[in-house]
């Protein structure tokens, strides 16, 4: 990759600030200044800035604690996006969203710049299970986690057999943990508004293998540690399931 695209892809400006950077002898690899813009670099290269080492890292994934009220997009002119929460290098090396959270919807959101793991991960086909904690405006019983378990008929397509288990249940409330192999717009929503129910607060916990990271508070990140990464690719490799 030429220095001038990794600085720019590293969040430090556009290309021809970086180019500008470079030429200021601001940049020294391996332990001597470049001001050549068109410099190659190679694998393992060090590259300092003004003294400091720099992460040169391209490839990213990133475990969120997606909080409410925050729109799981790249970019948006009128409220706050995913992207809002990290630091500017997440964005400008195409770290995106795996999915996505309804802004009313808390919990585990994935961002990588793994195009082809993020589909893998998001393919129906693939039955990757998502976990959901969900409270609602009512009791939940036997007949609703036979209804889960059947498959819901909803009004433009219906849902994959799921996993409904309660925890806790009276007439005023229900709070329930809910498995779904797809992530249709609203689903788990729709799924109990099928069974007459409101849901009130929802929370992701997993996707496939995948917690959230119970010291993480709303809002707050860090990138997956190498066993983390390579559970969720053993988790979407092989062939699709039919």
């Amino acid at each position: 990759m030429r220095l001038d695209r990794l600085l720019s892809l590293l969040a430090l400006g556009t290309r021809s600030q970086a180019r500008e950077i470079v030429k200021g002898g601001r940049i020294a690899v391996n332990g001597q200044t470049e001001r050549n813009v068109d410099r190659r670099l190679n694998k393992g290269d060090q590259i300092v800035l003004d003294g400091q080492p720099l992460d040169a890292r391209t490839v990213r994934h990133v475990m969120l604690y997606k909080p409410c009220g925050v729109l799981t997009a790249a970019m948006d002119k009128k409220q706050k996006t995913v992207l809002d929460l990290l630091p500017p290098v997440y964005k400008a090396c195409g770290c995106m969203p795996v999915g996505r959270l309804d802004k009313d919807t808390e919990g585990l959101l994935l961002l990588s710049t793994d195009g082809e793991m993020a589909h893998r991960l998001l393919s129906p086909k693939r039955h990757v299970q998502k976990c959901y904690r969900a409270e609602v405006d009512g009791p939940l019983n036997d007949a609703d986690i036979a209804a889960f378990r059947q498959g819901l008929a909803l009004s433009d397509f219906t849902a994959q057999p799921a996993k409904l288990e309660i925890l806790s249940s009276c007439a005023e409330k229900a709070v329930a943990l809910v498995w779904v192999g797809e992530g249709k717009y609203h689903q788990v929503r729709r799924m109990f508004a099928a069974r007459g129910r409101t849901v009130k607060a929802l929370k992701r916990l997993s996707i496939g293998p995948l917690a959230l990271d119970e010291s993480l508070h709303p809002g707050e990140y860090r990138e997956l540690e190498p066993q983390k990464l390579q559970m969720l690719l053993s988790a979407v490799s092989g062939e699709e399931n039919p």
